[in-house]
């Protein structure tokens, strides 16, 4: 949500399963197999990252699909993941470290991290490979720790995802290509478009997933909503152009983005009603300003919060940095250091986020 060049409008008032899916067995000598199943490798492969052990979330739940409107483990049940998002990886690799992950998955607990690559702004089109294989790093690091790892194309300006399909297709088939056989990802296709119609965005999507699809055809993939991932809330419209004509693919979710000090009760009720009718997954949100700063509205949060616990809607919460905005839950520098657990390195975001997450 950060780097914006323009603002979002606030609306008026008025306004199947993988090719080696196992079910996920919870007895400690049946994960003993899941754990075994879960990296294999191919001739010729890369390796697969290190297999967690069997009390992480991914050895838990195993192979991630959608299921109705829930998001699902690989016993069929129902399923929220909580976790954190990076900053931008041209800016803050620093942040995402052994030292930062190890405390993001074993003091905070969290079940998920969503690596986000920027395309512009000196990210992903600067240096194709390189941020593939940063991007890949991360992932990697996540899975090693039992975490999953949600793919972010963090697609922002320009906010047509169009303008970048051809680097989109490069990208996720390169990612796709590593991951075909790890049930660790979930590919988050369009962070936030926006000054775009729905129709666009279903058009990019429906060109995309085929390109991941032909490489790993089961995992669940992310499709943005439209104005910065409102359901069209922030551009005067609402759920119901996703609602009447939804992307032609399976195993997706659609993705919200909110932030709680701007974003209040328009939001919170377009967030209520499409998940009693779509497969949701808050991608990003903050407790500050759309911008990422200003005070917390921890009391507007919660109420987001609730929703989404009772609702079993799974989140990730911007951002996993020490950047200088209230919205970076470490204090500022914390990033040059080697200390990344408790809340003393924390920011007043960082400690609530993070209880909210052990809890």
């Amino acid at each position: 949500m950060y780097q914006r060049t323009t603002s979002p409008t606030e609306p008026a008032p008025t306004a199947g399963r993988r090719r080696f899916t196992r079910k996920a067995l919870l007895t400690a000598s049946a994960l003993g197999v899941v754990t075994a199943l879960l990296a294999p490798v191919r001739a010729g492969a890369a390796p697969a990252p290190a297999a967690p052990t069997a009390a992480t979330p991914l050895a838990a739940n195993g192979q991630l699909s959608v299921c109705g409107r829930q998001l699902c483990n690989a016993s069929g049940q129902a399923v929220a993941l909580n976790g954190m998002s990076t900053h931008g990886t041209q800016w803050y690799a620093q942040c995402v470290t052994d030292g930062s992950l190890n405390a993001l998955a074993t003091d905070w607990r969290a079940d998920v991290l969503r690596v986000s690559t920027y395309v512009q702004e000196g990210g992903y089109e600067t240096d194709p490979a390189g941020f593939t294989a940063r991007a890949q790093k991360f992932i990697d690091a996540a899975h090693a720790r039992g975490m999953y790892a949600v793919i972010d194309w963090h697609m922002l300006t320009p906010g047509d995802p169009n303008a970048n399909l051809a680097r989109a297709k490069t990208f996720f088939t390169a990612m796709a290509k590593k991951y075909r056989d790890h049930p660790g990802v979930l590919y988050e296709i369009a962070n936030e478009p926006s000054g775009v119609s729905w129709s666009a965005i279903k058009s990019y999507s429906e060109q995309i997933i085929p390109v991941i699809r032909a490489q790993d055809p089961d995992a669940v993939v992310l499709v943005g909503t439209r104005a910065w991932s409102s359901f069209g809330v922030s551009e005067g419209s609402n759920e119901s152009e996703v609602v009447n004509n939804p992307v032609r693919a399976s195993n997706i979710m659609y993705t919200f983005h909110f932030y709680a000090a701007s974003h209040r009760e328009a939001y919170l009720s377009a967030l209520d009603r499409a998940s009693d009718k779509l497969p949701v997954f808050v991608t990003e949100f903050g407790t500050q300003n759309y911008a990422g700063e200003g005070t917390n509205d921890f009391a507007m949060s919660q109420r987001y919060l609730d929703l989404m616990k009772r609702k079993k809607i799974s989140w990730t919460n911007w951002n996993y940095s020490d950047d200088h905005r209230s919205g970076a839950v470490f204090k500022t520098g914390t990033c040059n250091g080697s200390n990344w657990t408790g809340t003393g390195v924390l920011k007043e975001a960082g400690v609530w986020i993070r209880e909210r997450i052990r809890q």
